[in-house]
């Protein structure tokens, strides 16, 4: 498992190209290894599926083989002290390997229910065209597992993701006589500072403090000696489960009114909040496993980012669907690293939740 997962280190898929590479990889080494599968392509994405069991219950393990750019000696992968770094050690190709041999060490005979092995190439540009795709075609189930990275902790919930296009207008005049015109800058700033002060960034949750709030664009003036006009800002909201997103537009659009600001919106990208509860019996069957592999508690937590989770359960009102791996660090960085005994547990502990 460890060789497979420096084997697929070394696939450079930081492009669609590469990505498709190292899936074609996975597929051969499953027909290998004597699994049937089947490998998808929808606009030229590859993706495949494997399924393994019988019964009314299926659980998904999704993997994505993909990973953001990085630096030739990046995918060489070198072992070290229990760690094996390289390029998409931990962001995922360990929880691939694993999921891979974890099902191809299934006895089918043993299973009461089904197994779906799920490996796809587009996760780190949204996963819009593969893990997407395939739960529009049907291949979904009644618990999801993401194997991102996470400790070995069950991220068993994630914020929704609302991005709001704000349009401050002003009334231009010349720069050497601000007071003759509207600074569509400053009003933008004003509604920045007031936003703190809303009712949806004061709520938090067992798993969250607060909502996020990131200012990441903001575009105006172009002169000088003119006072701007237009202001663009963006913000991009990722909200609690729990949270309305409607309730958050309401209270933002209730802002500009107050402080008399004229301002126009667009609400966009919106994806929901996940929220799977501590209560599920598939939790509380993975929990189990966890401290009877690892001897530890497990952790619950709530994940700030979105991940090919958000598909899966839509399909089952948010719940259901979470993310679940070995440990490493630095993913996206340029020492990425995965633990070593961290692989091996992970897989031990999927192989008990499939026979469970």
């Amino acid at each position: 498992m460890i060789e497979l997962l420096k084997d697929l280190i070394k696939i450079e898929s930081d492009t669609k190209q590469g990505a498709n590479d190292a899936l074609l990889f996975c597929a051969d080494w499953l027909k290998n290894n004597g699994q049937d599968i089947t490998v998808h392509n929808n606009d030229g994405y590859l993706m495949l599926t494997a399924i393994k069991g019988q019964g009314t219950k299926t659980i998904v393990w999704n993997g994505h083989v993909d990973v953001v750019p990085g630096h030739a000696e990046q995918f060489v992968p070198m072992e070290e002290s229990g760690r094996v770094y390289g390029r998409g050690a931990a962001d995922m190709k360990a929880g691939v390997a694993a999921m891979m041999q974890a099902f191809v060490e299934l006895d089918e005979g043993k299973l009461n229910q089904i197994v779906q092995l799920h490996i796809v190439t587009d996760e780190e540009i949204g996963g819009r065209n593969t893990s997407k795709w395939l739960v529009d075609q049907g291949y979904h189930g009644d618990f999801v597992i993401c194997g991102e990275p996470t400790g070995l902790k069950v991220g068993l919930q994630s914020k929704g993701i609302l991005r709001m296009d704000l349009t401050f207008k002003g009334k231009p005049a010349h720069g050497s006589r601000p007071w003759e015109g509207i600074n569509a800058i400053e009003s933008a700033m004003k509604f920045h500072i007031a936003m703190a002060e809303l009712p949806f960034r004061k709520e938090s949750t067992e798993y969250y403090e607060q909502p996020s709030v990131n200012l990441p664009i903001i575009n105006a003036g172009e002169r000088y000696n003119v006072v701007p006009e237009i202001c663009h800002m963006s913000y991009d909201i990722r909200f609690m489960p729990g949270q309305d997103k409607q309730e958050i537009i309401r209270q933002m659009v209730e802002l500009s009114e107050t402080l008399n600001l004229d301002m126009e919106y667009k609400a966009s990208g919106s994806t929901p909040a996940l929220t799977t509860s501590k209560e599920n019996p598939f939790i509380q069957t993975l929990q189990k496993a966890i401290k009877q592999t690892t001897g530890k508690e497990p952790v619950l937590f709530g994940q700030h980012g979105a991940a090919d989770t958000r598909y899966y359960a839509s399909v089952n009102g948010g719940e259901g669907a979470i993310e679940f791996g070995p440990a490493g660090d630095d993913w996206h960085g340029n020492a990425e690293f995965v633990l070593l005994s961290s692989v091996q547990e992970y897989k031990e502990v999927l192989i008990s939740l499939a026979y469970s």
